[in-house]
């Protein structure tokens, strides 16, 4: 995988695919975890070890860059997605669209829905 072939991440797992599309707005961990949690309605509860480990992916990747912000005296980790990682995050996005639209036509086909 090259490192400037972004797409070549792709499919991401669920949980990469929540955390980077979570960052729209920059966040830090215990934001992301909330974020993830409320966009997947509670179905993915990620554990900070998980996490870091997925961030620091990212950041390899430059999917992500890492900034440090004040808060309270308190110096904490910001992430922020890239400009590329928006990119994966926008080919993710159609590529499980399609796979959807796929999923209604079986639906469909199979007599399964009413649609």
């Amino acid at each position: 995988m090259k490192l400037n072939d972004p797409l070549a991440l792709s499919p991401l797992t669920e949980s990469t695919y929540y955390i980077l599309i979570s960052l729209v707005e920059p966040l830090h961990g215990y934001g992301i975890i909330k974020k993830v949690s409320m966009l997947s309605k509670g179905r993915i509860t990620l554990s900070p070890g998980t996490l870091y480990g997925v961030l620091q992916n990212l950041m390899d990747h430059q999917l992500i860059t890492l900034e440090q912000a004040e808060q309270q005296g308190r110096k904490k980790k910001i992430y922020r997605i890239t400009p590329t990682g928006k990119m994966l995050a926008r080919f993710e996005i159609l590529r499980l669209a399609e796979m959807v639209d796929h999923g209604r036509m079986f639906l469909k086909t199979a007599g399964l829905t009413e649609q």
